[in-house]
């Protein structure tokens, strides 16, 4: 079975990852954090953006060919998805001006010919946050790369996420709103969270 976790910077993803993984003994797929180029993105979004969302997509390319093998055997978590780089941060990378459209093309044909390869997640966990909870999640956890996020980008984000969520993703999705449900400090909706997964494996 797989599940995928996906949300913002900063809305809890991979703590939920983790806490799943350990509930379920099964094998979690977390983002890649030491990106080369994301210290230089935050610092120069225009000139780093394509490098930066290319690596993402190649990182992303090897961890999905190795969970399609994985999850023949058992239960799998992926820290965010192939869908987010491409339909959420390049595309939004493209909209303000960062990525070129020749360079928004390279890239979207290369997600379009991988996405036809992969089967999409037997359930989607979106973590949907506002601005003031994803700044004080990210602030909660240091990342000095991070410090200086825009708020403004991260609004752009949340309304490319929700956009996505509602209009264009089609698969099973359960959606947790993290500025009201706490699933680190409130066992119930962690609870909740695995009684769906739990109805699935009855399903399968």
């Amino acid at each position: 079975m797989y599940i995928a976790i996906a949300g913002n910077i900063g809305s809890g993803k991979t703590t939920l990852t983790r806490m799943l993984t350990e509930r379920y003994d099964a094998t979690a797929y977390l983002e890649e954090v030491d990106n080369p180029y994301i210290g230089d993105f935050y610092e120069d979004m225009n000139r780093w953006a394509f490098n930066l969302q290319i690596r993402f997509l190649g990182s992303r390319i090897q961890q999905t060919m190795d969970m399609l093998s994985a999850s023949r055997e058992r239960t799998i978590f992926q820290d965010r998805t192939i869908y987010e780089d491409a339909h959420i941060f390049a595309d939004n990378l493209h909209e303000m001006g960062l990525m070129s459209s020749r360079d928004i093309e390279t890239y979207m044909k290369i997600f379009r010919l991988v996405t036809t390869l992969i089967p999409k997640p037997d359930l989607l966990i979106y973590l949907r946050a506002s601005v003031p909870t994803l700044i004080s999640q990210i602030r909660k956890r240091g990342r000095e790369y991070e410090m200086n996020i825009d708020e403004q980008y991260l609004n752009r984000l949340n309304v490319k996420y929700n956009n996505w969520i509602d209009t264009i993703y089609d698969g099973p999705m359960m959606v947790i709103d993290k500025d009201r449900e706490d699933f680190v400090d409130d066992a119930t909706v962690f609870d909740r969270i695995c009684a769906r997964i739990d109805a699935l494996n009855v399903a399968k």
